[in-house]
């Protein structure tokens, strides 16, 4: 298993060898740097957590400064990833965007663009009333009820409410290029959240 964070910076377009037009999500792939190594006898369970995105020491609290002086830094985000075996890992070592390759499959989640209060034709794909012949019926969710029994609205019916802003995962998607120098991943066609928004990048389920 790999992984790293990222920062998403937007979309553009690269040409292939034969001149095929991919779309591609640039990613601003670390520098990350592994901030604790969690053990099957310490924690029962093998991982390395990373932390990303440098930040001022007043922006952090104690719990937190205490945790990241252990590696020397100061970072924003944290995730950790379980790994097979955990030699060539160390706290303090710096992980890049090599570590991906190009042609690797991976999973990349993020949060989503928040939309607001929606109604149930944006949120969930209903349709809309007729538009003529007197019908005041036009961008209303539909029956609430079934009558006198059980007189009440099921849950999960598909209402109205807060759209967006929840946690999305992307499958299977190919990283065209890798340019370690930069710390830059392209990565095939679109991913989860706003520019500027850190994502999680990861080796695919099943891959190598």
């Amino acid at each position: 298993m790999k992984g790293i964070l990222g920062k998403k910076i937007g979309m553009t377009q690269v040409f292939t060898a034969e001149g095929v037009v991919v779309p591609v999500t640039v990613v601003e792939a670390g520098p990350v740097v592994i901030t604790q190594i969690k053990t099957n006898e310490t924690d029962g369970y093998q991982a390395v957590q990373i932390g990303f995105d440098d930040v001022k020491e007043k922006a952090l609290n104690k719990p937190k400064k205490g945790h990241l002086a252990k590696a020397g830094v100061l970072k924003r985000s944290l995730k950790e990833f379980r790994v097979d075996a955990l030699e060539g890992y160390e706290v303090g070592q710096e992980l890049k965007a090599d570590v991906f390759a190009e042609g690797d499959m991976i999973d990349v989640s993020g949060i989503s663009k928040g939309k607001g209060f929606q109604g149930p034709i944006k949120r969930h794909g209903q349709s809309r009333g007729p538009e003529t012949h007197g019908s005041r019926y036009h961008r209303r969710p539909g029956a609430m009820a079934a009558c006198a029994y059980p007189g009440r609205v099921f849950k999960n019916k598909k209402l109205a409410g807060h759209m967006g802003s929840v946690k999305v995962t992307v499958k299977n998607l190919e990283v065209v290029k890798v340019d370690a120098e930069k710390n830059l991943l392209l990565i095939k066609g679109a991913i989860p959240g706003a520019k500027g928004s850190t994502v999680t990048v990861k080796s695919a389920l099943g891959s190598n």
